[in-house]
C-alpha cells in the first residue's frame, strides 16, 4: 500500500475525486452537460442528475479510499497497491464552504471506503453533514452513501442530516454478490438496511430521496435480472431512483468489452425511464434469447416493432398513455399534442413543433392521413 506522510487537502482531493468515479451517482447522462466528467473548476465538482429528474453541480468525494472490503469490481479494495488517505472533517467542512460561498456548488455528495467496519465510516461520514446542519446552519443538499452493514442507529443518524441518502444493491441476488465478495452478506448487510432505509423514511414521514445503483457487468449477471430488481425496488420499496454503473476495469479502459457495458449501462437508463415517465412493466420489456437488451435498438422501439396491433396511434384522439408508447415521443412532446389538438387538429409535425425524433415517430403515428397507414403497414 502506498502511503503519503503528509499530503495537503488539494493533494486529498485531487486523489479522493479521481477514485470517487468509481462510485457514482448518475453514470449516464441525457445531454453534454450530464455526462461522466467533472468539472471545469477542480476535479472534485461535476454535475451529477438528481432523484427529481433535474441536475446541477454537487460538491462530490470520497472521505477515503482507504478500504478494508474485497469487492471484485473496485479498483479501490483491500488488496490493491494505491495511494491512499483520508479527509478529516475540518477539510471536508472547510473546502465545501469555500465553493458553496462562491456559489459554485449547490448541495454535497459523500462516500467512502470502508474503513475498518461500517459504523467507523459513518461516523466520518456524517461529521462533517452534522457539522454543516449545527454549526454552519447549512441548510442545502446533502446526499450521504450509506455503508453495507450499518447498524440501525448510524442509518437513523444518516437520514437525519440529509436529503438524499443510497447504498448501493450492487448485484441482482445473492448468488451474484457472492462472485464478487467473500465479506458482505447480501440479506444482511443490503438488502435488510435498503428496506430499514424506506421504513425509516417513511415512518418518520421525512423529505428523504432513497437511491441505489446496480454494477453492470461485472458478476455475469444478465440485464433481465437487474430490470426485474429494479421494478421490485420502485414497487415493493419505493425508492427515488435506481442507478446503473458499467463496471470499469482499470486495466481494461476502452475494449471491447467495456464499450459493451457502457452500451447495456445505456440501455438499464432507458428501460427505467421507460418504468417510470412512460407506464412500462417488467412484462412490456423485451430480451434477446441470452437475457439482454437491444444493443441496436431502444427498448422502447423493440417493444414498438414486436406490437404492431398497437399502431398506428392517432395523433388527434388517443389517449396519453397510447401516444407515449410512440418511439420517439416523450413526456414533453406528448404534453404538448394533447395541448396543442385542444385548439385545432393537428395535421402535422409542423403543427405541435417537434422536430426531433420525429421521423422515428411519423412511422407509428396517424394524422388523419389514410396514404400514411398503407405506408406504416409496409414498414414492419
Amino acid at each position: 500500500m502506498l502511503v503519503n506522510p503528509k499530503p495537503d487537502t488539494l493533494q486529498k482531493l485531487q486523489l479522493l475525486s479521481r477514485d470517487s468515479q468509481y462510485d457514482l451517482a448518475c453514470a449516464c447522462g441525457t445531454n453534454k452537460l450530464d455526462r461522466r466528467t467533472h468539472g471545469s473548476n477542480g476535479k472534485w465538482i461535476y454535475p451529477v442528475s438528481l432523484p427529481n429528474g433535474g441536475s446541477s453541480i454537487l460538491f462530490k468525494t470520497l472521505i477515503s479510499n482507504v478500504c478494508s472490503s474485497d469487492c471484485k469490481y473496485c479498483p479501490l479494495r483491500q488488496d490493491k497497491d494505491c495511494p491512499r488517505c483520508t479527509l478529516n472533517c475540518d477539510e471536508t467542512v472547510r473546502t465545501f464552504l469555500d465553493y458553496y460561498n462562491n456559489g459554485e456548488v449547490f448541495g454535497l455528495f459523500f462516500s467512502s471506503g470502508m474503513i475498518g467496519s461500517a459504523d467507523k465510516t459513518m461516523e466520518k461520514l456524517i461529521a462533517p453533514a452534522e457539522t454543516l446542519r449545527k454549526k454552519h446552519h447549512f441548510k442545502g443538499y446533502i446526499h450521504l452513501k450509506i455503508l453495507p452493514g450499518s447498524s440501525p442507529a448510524a442509518i437513523e443518524k444518516a437520514i437525519s442530516v440529509s436529503n438524499a441518502v443510497s447504498l448501493n444493491i450492487e448485484t441482482p441476488g445473492k448468488e451474484f454478490l457472492e462472485k464478487l465478495s467473500n465479506k458482505k452478506d447480501f440479506l444482511r448487510d443490503i438488502v435488510e438496511p435498503v428496506k430499514l432505509i424506506s421504513k425509516l423514511i417513511k415512518e418518520g414521514n421525512r423529505r428523504v430521496k432513497q437511491t441505489t445503483q446496480f454494477i453492470v457487468g461485472a458478476a455475469g449477471e444478465t440485464d433481465k435480472h437487474i430490470v426485474n430488481y429494479t421494478a421490485a425496488l420502485y414497487e415493493r420499496i419505493g425508492l427515488n431512483r435506481v442507478y446503473f454503473s458499467a463496471y470499469q476495469d482499470s486495466d481494461q479502459q476502452g475494449n471491447a468489452g467495456s464499450q459493451e457495458r457502457l452500451a447495456r449501462e445505456h440501455r438499464l437508463y432507458q428501460v427505467d425511464f421507460l418504468f417510470r415517465k412512460y407506464g412500462f412493466t417488467q412484462s412490456d420489456i423485451i430480451y434477446d434469447r441470452s437475457g439482454l437488451l437491444s444493443i441496436e435498438t431502444d427498448p422502447k422501439e423493440v417493444w414498438a416493432k414486436n406490437h404492431p396491433e398497437f399502431f398506428p396511434v392517432s395523433v388527434n384522439t388517443a389517449m396519453r398513455y397510447r401516444l407515449l408508447r410512440v418511439p420517439g415521443l416523450g413526456p414533453v412532446a406528448v404534453d404538448r399534442i394533447l395541448e396543442r389538438r385542444k385548439l385545432a387538429k393537428i395535421s402535422s409535425f409542423d403543427d405541435i413543433g417537434i422536430e426531433r425524433n420525429s421521423k422515428k415517430a411519423g412511422k407509428y403515428l396517424d394524422f388523419g392521413n389514410r396514404q400514411q397507414n398503407k405506408v406504416f403497414l409496409f414498414n414492419f
